[in-house]
């Protein structure tokens, strides 16, 4: 009997757009003289794509990256929409935390990543500095990968130096 066929997954979001958008927010965070970064790439599922840790970075940051960007999946918006919309309700907060897992960390640095359609196939965290500066890296990295950020441009508080 012949073996059978192995196919193929399609996934929208190539491990080559991962490292692009990884090596680029650490680059960004470079430029602007920030803490050591982890970076995460997941895709649309909430699975690692890629991951990488700067020397030095605390080993808690792994976790909180990915909580970030696992959260703006989960939730479908940016993890700083969920941060504002969810300040005066910290029960919903905790809720969310639990039902989670404890994956669900609501603070900016989870950043979706949509393709050509505006459709999302992906999400990045960035844990290591504020979570401003955080955002601005995740963004910068989606960017330079040829694909679209939600949102789109970092924080008013916080758009980097234009390094």
């Amino acid at each position: 009997m012949a073996e059978p066929k192995l196919f193929d997954l399609k996934t929208d979001l190539s491990l080559s757009a991962a490292d692009k958008i990884i090596d680029a927010a650490m680059a960004a965070g470079g430029l602007e003289d920030m803490l050591p970064l982890t970076v995460v790439v997941l895709d649309a599922g909430g699975h690692t794509v890629a991951l990488k840790r700067q020397d030095g970075s605390g080993i808690l940051r792994v976790d909180i990256a990915t909580g970030k960007a696992w959260g703006a999946l989960g939730m479908g918006i940016p993890s700083r929409t969920i941060r504002d919309r969810l300040s005066e309700r910290p029960a919903f907060q905790g809720a969310l935390v639990g039902a989670s897992g404890g994956r669900f960390v609501p603070v900016p640095g989870g950043v979706l990543v949509l393709d050509g359609d505006r459709q999302v196939i992906g999400a990045v965290g960035i844990s290591g500095d504020t979570s401003d500066k955080d955002e601005y890296c995740a963004i910068q990295g989606i960017k330079a990968a040829g694909l679209t950020s939600a949102p789109a441009e970092a924080a008013e508080g916080w758009q980097g130096s234009g390094l």
